[in-house]
């Protein structure tokens, strides 16, 4: 998986086609990511001693890794990850403007 932790995406697929936000969390076993402000979803929770009334709470659910594309710092566009080998170490590259990531 070519995306990681704090990176900037745009969802290029699904009802949340065109929102942009950041990697919260990446899971590389089932292939998903949780994206700020994207697949929103409400989650009831149960009474307690602490809240006696319980509450309805709005979480981000993961989404699938190939609904997102990173977005390129210098053009601001979604971009395709690659690697270059710079003085010895593998760093990430947009295919679009080279930039490093």
């Amino acid at each position: 998986m070519k995306l990681l932790k704090g990176d900037k995406v745009i969802v290029i697929s699904g009802k949340d086609k065109g929102k942009t936000g950041t990697i919260q969390k990446v899971d590389p076993k089932t292939n998903r990511v949780v994206v700020e402000g994207v697949n929103l979803r409400k989650k009831h929770k149960k009474p307690t001693q602490q809240t006696p009334e319980g509450s309805i709470v709005e979480i981000y659910a993961p989404i699938d890794a190939s609904n997102v594309m990173l977005v390129d710092p210098k053009t601001k566009k979604p971009t395709r990850v690659g690697h270059k080998v710079v003085k010895g170490k593998k760093v990430r590259v947009a295919k679009a403007s080279g930039t490093e990531l």
